[in-house]
Order: structure tokens, then sequence, then C-alpha cells
């Protein structure tokens, strides 16, 4: 895929955002063959956009996640500036077409994390993190059916990144827990509606982490100090519709939540 195909694709995309339509697919003229093809397309929808990348969001951490997409691995997508949004803002679902939240582990770096030829280890990813914050997403997609059309187009698409929540940076010592045992619950309108835990991400969100760190590494793409990484539901997404009211509690590290109008 040259540039011009992958701006092409891009502008598509955004133009469906901003209209917000859903559509089949991306023209076949321009459609991404390869997760190269994707994050090239993904770039220029968020230089189109005119919004600074201020994290990245990882996709499909679970098998049950990755059986209902129809792909074979974890995705990566940009958080954009405009859709993220501090603790207890509403959230406007419009035509939103996914209508779940999701409840997720999201760290800050403190350090860049750059290409290079080597992969990146689970220790120094942790080390170049910051701080670790709760998290709710509301994730949505441009495709009609984004069950079908594959990771290079849902990559393109950013990996259904939509509207995201950032709560506090926990207080507690986080860096001692371990994270893959440890529960997170949801309340949906004051009752409790999931339960679940870090294991459900990709084993240990940790391991989302550094998964991610490899991904853009992988692609030329530096994670950067500065940048949230949300690293995938670790409950079952929970149906939402207008007037729901969301509290992700994960215990010592925290409380975010959100309402949707």
């Amino acid at each position: 895929m040259n540039q011009d195909q992958a701006r092409s694709a891009a502008d598509f995309l955004l133009n469906a955002w901003n209209a917000d339509r859903h559509i089949d697919a991306i023209p076949e003229a321009n459609r991404p063959a390869s997760r190269a093809d994707g994050y090239a397309i993904q770039r220029h929808v968020g230089e189109l956009s005119g919004q600074p990348t201020v994290g990245w969001k990882i996709a499909a951490t679970s098998s049950a996640g990755q059986a209902h997409l129809k792909v074979d691995g974890p995705l990566a997508g940009r958080l954009l500036n405009d859709r993220v949004h501090p603790d207890g803002t509403p959230i406007v679902l419009g035509n939103n077409g996914m209508r779940v939240g999701e409840a997720e582990f999201c760290f800050r770096m403190g350090q860049d994390l750059q290409p290079r030829d080597t992969p990146y280890e689970q220790a120094e990813v942790m080390a170049a993190v910051a701080t670790l914050h709760p998290a709710i997403e509301i994730p949505d997609s441009r495709y009609s059916d984004f069950c079908i059309v594959g990771s290079p187009q849902l990559i393109a698409d950013n990996a259904c990144a939509h509207h995201f929540v950032l709560g506090n940076a926990t207080t507690a010592n986080w860096r001692e827990i371990d994270l893959k045992a440890h529960v997170v619950k949801v309340q949906l309108d004051g009752v409790e509606a999931r339960e679940g835990l870090g294991a459900n991400v990709l084993g240990d969100p940790r391991i989302a982490l550094t998964w991610l760190a490899n991904e853009l590494r992988s692609h030329g793409i530096t994670l950067e100090a500065g940048h949230i990484v949300t690293t995938g539901t670790s409950v079952i997404p929970f149906a939402i519709q207008i007037g729901s009211r969301i509290v992700a509690d994960f215990g010592v590290l925290g409380k975010v939540g959100t309402s949707i109008i």
C-alpha cells in the first residue's frame, strides 16, 4: 500500500466518523491487506483528524474477544485527544453501534520506548511506566459488521477506539500488587453487573502493555512518555444505553465513573 492509498482510506474512514455513519468496508482499491497497511492508514487518520495521539488502546486481549472479532491476536489503536475524558465526564452515545462499556487497567508512560531490533522485556517496559489508572472504555467501530472485516481494517479504524474515561492515578503501591489476580467490579445503575480479574487481559495487564510496546516497536512507532495505554477489558463487556450510570471499582486502585447521555 502506498501513501496515497493509505491517506485516501484514512480520509474515507474519517468522513464516516464525522458524519456519524457506518460503512461496510474500506473501498477495495484502498483496502489494507496487512497489519502494516492498517497501521499506515491509522497514522493518517490521526493526522487528518487534527487531534494529537495521547495514547493507545489494545483490543481483543482475551480469547473470547478474539473469537468475537474473528482475529488471531490483539490489535492496537490510537487514543485521540478529543475522545479522552476525565473521571465523571458524561459520554454521548450518539450512533454508537457497539453499545458496550469496558473496565480497564491503564498505564501512563514515564519514559519513551523507541523502536529497536530486539523485543522489549516486561521488566524494562514496566520500569518505563509512571502511573496506573482505573479506566472505562466506550468502544465503537465505523463498520456495520465489525466482526467480519478482519484485523487490517479494524486496525485502520483505530481498533474500535472511541470514547475513553481516565480515572485518577492510583495512590496505592500498585507495583507490589498481583495485577493478574486483582478483582475489578462494575456497577451499572447502582447494581453490580460484572466482576473480572486482571488475568482476563492477556493473562496480566503487564503482559498486555509489553505486547503493545513490541507491537509499536515492530512497526517503527515510539511509545512516548506521557502517553496512556489502556490494556483491554478485565470484565465481560456490558450493555449500555442512554441513561446508564457506570462505576468501575478497582478496589485499592480506585474507582472511575461515567454516565451515558
